[in-house]
């Protein structure tokens, strides 16, 4: 298959390139700073010649937007928000212009969408939607309103031949340098993979590999469509989460962290307390009553094999 990724360059998208080129797709990559072959430029907002490679694909998968890696000022939220519907607006435009347009289209969102919550998961079908739980932030409501956006400027895109999925994802860790996992290893070792203001938020995340199960489950699927949470069905309290994360990379202590001192290392970090506050209980499922198996349902194994691939790659590097 002939697979287009608009924004593939970062974590999510080398995850995914990886792995559909290892499996004998074609798969080009629209990107603002194209460097390799099979990278194409694209701005993000406005059509280009760039559409040539939609017309006649079989599946665009659509991982555009700003990192949420940032500091959450007006700016950077507003930024994260145009980024997203702007570049999923000219994909459905490049789709409903294509000659031959693409099977089936996925649209990444985020499990962000959900409120915080400790009482009972979110699912697809009885999952509430945040913006409106008292005690926290007001922005975080902006954070949600970001995720619907996103899903709705596809939704509402005209592509009648094209299928649609909004992909709800969780954390996807992998051992790629800089990615997630990455940095919660790095800060583990530093002796800080505590629990952070007790540790009692729940904590979604998705193997890389699950990940990329899924995505290939959902495009073989034609009777998919609309939202789906790629998570793994075990999300866990973040204490919990760092513990196994701990025991996995044989560190024996975690530093606790009250609520300020995360908020200093996320200012030294340039980042934003609620990747770490926010209580994510997400669990996938539609895909589990579509018959997805998952090969990491579980944060200890799925952590374990995470750092025995990151040894084995500094083996190699060395």
């Amino acid at each position: 298959m002939k697979i287009v990724i608009p924004g593939g360059t970062g974590q999510v998208g080398t995850v995914l390139d990886r792995a559909l080129t290892a499996a004998g797709h074609e798969v080009v990559i629209l990107t603002r700073s194209p460097r390799h072959e099979r990278e194409v430029a694209w701005d993000g907002e406005t059509l280009g010649a760039w559409a040539d490679a939609v017309d006649g694909s079989d599946v665009v998968i659509n991982l555009a937007g700003r990192s949420v890696s940032c500091r959450y000022t007006e700016a950077n939220l507003r930024a994260m928000m145009d980024s997203r519907v702007r570049s999923a607006r000219v994909v459905g435009e490049a789709i409903e212009a294509a000659a031959r347009p693409p099977k089936v289209w996925l649209q990444m969102s985020t499990a962000t969408v959900y409120a915080h919550r400790f009482d009972a998961a979110n699912d697809e079908a009885t999952g509430v939607v945040g913006g409106a739980e008292p005690d926290v932030p007001g922005y975080w409501g902006f954070s949600v309103e970001i995720a619907k956006a996103w899903e709705a400027a596809q939704e509402q895109a005209r592509t009648p031949d094209t299928r649609k999925v909004a992909l709800r994802s969780a954390m996807v860790m992998s051992p790629d340098r800089a990615g997630v996992f990455d940095v919660l290893l790095k800060l583990a070792r530093l002796g800080l993979g505590g629990p952070v203001a007790g540790g009692a938020q729940y904590v979604s995340w998705i193997h890389d590999r699950d990940f990329v199960r899924s995505v290939e489950f959902l495009v073989e699927r034609e009777d998919i469509t609309g939202p789906i949470n790629l998570a793994a069905p075990a999300p866990l309290p973040q204490r919990a989460f760092m513990r196994d994360l701990r025991r996995a990379s044989g560190i024996p202590v975690g530093l606790p962290a009250t609520k300020w001192m995360a908020e200093l290392g996320a200012f030294a970090l340039r980042s934003d307390t609620e990747l770490l506050l926010k209580s994510r209980r997400v669990v996938p499922g539609r895909l589990l009553d579509e018959g997805f198996t998952f090969e990491h349902p579980e944060w200890p194994g799925a952590a374990a094999d995470l750092v025995r691939r990151v040894r084995a790659a500094r083996r190699e590097a060395n």
